[in-house]
């Protein structure tokens, strides 16, 4: 009975330790296997069949994601794989690298002059519409609009190239803080319209006038003989109708400034010093004949007798369109100007 159980607890160890041992041979088969696996999973050399996934990423081009292994799920019913929501970096993309103050504001616009508020052009708010009537708010102060640099747009006074390295005050109404000048006779008001189009020196215009009178009686009518060159004399914008600097200077097909040319005559209180430009002058003339060109050519201005005994002074001047003396291509240039005066009395 004894030998019996020594038997049988021999028995029992034996089978103890033959069950560790194979357990043991076991985890050492499993942990040969594992190792290589996990290095061959996690090497980025290690071959993959990714087939299925680039396949169902190629209408997915803009996604960022790297190819992932292949677990099999999906493969065979079509089921789009999963994509690692991970493996796109959105970091990749650098807000920064637009630079906002590449774009200057100040300059038009063009932009364009919706637009943002350095590149609007005030001065095509409500002008020209033919309706002076809805102008006024249109045209309200320019204060504000301009950002502290001389109304130029770009915070260094046009930043030297822009204004020939030149300080310039403004070349538009942004930073006055006087109204916008409507169209109609008024100021103080600030003229946002653009100068327009300058003929070449050859081109540009002149006037003279090559006859008047010496003496006249008061009240007696009298004529000057006004020669104009280079101005065609066919663009008339009525200044009381709103037409005052309301349009640019423009040339004709041959180069030639378009417009017309004013006469007037006013008394001279004394003739020592400049007199008061308010006053209305005792005669005025626009003259818009549709004639005119390269040739000189002669015109009759019949002017009504002055008021009063003294000196008169007639002056005539070319105007373009909207009654702006005509640009000239240098400084040194004479405008198209001329006058004389005549005794009264």
């Amino acid at each position: 009975m004894r030998r019996r159980t020594v038997m049988e607890r021999l028995g029992a160890e034996q089978r103890q330790r033959s069950s560790r041992r194979q357990l043991t041979i076991l985890a050492v088969v499993l942990l040969a296997l594992a190792v290589p696996a996990a290095y061959a999973y996690g090497s980025t050399d290690a071959p993959r069949d990714n087939s299925g996934l680039v396949a169902s990423l190629a209408g997915h081009s803009s996604h960022n994601s790297a190819p992932q292994p292949d677990n099999g799920e999906g493969a065979d019913t079509g089921a789009p794989p999963t994509e690692n929501p991970g493996t796109e970096n959105p970091g990749t993309e650098n807000p920064g690298t637009e630079n906002p103050g590449t774009e200057n504001p100040g300059e038009n616009p063009p932009q364009n002059p919706g637009e943002t508020p350095g590149n609007e052009n005030p001065g095509n708010e409500g002008a020209g519409n033919g309706d002076p009537g809805q102008q006024i708010d249109a045209n309200r102060r320019g204060r504000g609009r301009g950002n502290g640099n001389n109304g130029n747009g770009n915070g260094n006074n046009g930043g030297g190239q822009q204004n020939n390295g030149l300080d310039v005050l403004g070349r538009d109404c942004r930073n006055s803080d006087l109204d916008r000048h409507t169209g109609f006779q008024v100021a103080p008001a600030c003229v946002d319209t653009a100068f327009g189009e300058v003929a070449d020196e050859d081109k540009s215009p002149s006037l003279l006038i090559t006859e008047s009178p010496d003496r006249v009686g008061v009240g007696e009518a009298f004529r000057l003989q006004v020669s104009t060159r280079n101005l065609v004399r066919d663009r008339f914008l009525g200044a009381a109708a709103g037409g005052y600097y309301l349009e640019s200077s423009f040339l004709n097909d041959q180069g030639l400034q378009r417009g017309h040319f004013h006469t007037a005559c006013r008394m001279l209180p004394n003739a020592n010093e400049a007199p008061d430009s308010a006053p209305a002058p005792e005669f005025f003339l626009a003259t818009q004949d549709n004639r005119g060109g390269a040739e000189p050519d002669t015109v009759t201005i019949d002017v009504t007798g002055m008021p009063s005994a003294g000196q008169a002074q007639c002056t005539v001047w070319a105007g373009d369109g909207s009654h702006r003396l005509p640009m000239m291509q240098r400084a040194n240039q004479t405008p198209a100007v001329d006058s004389v005066r005549i005794d009264v009395g």
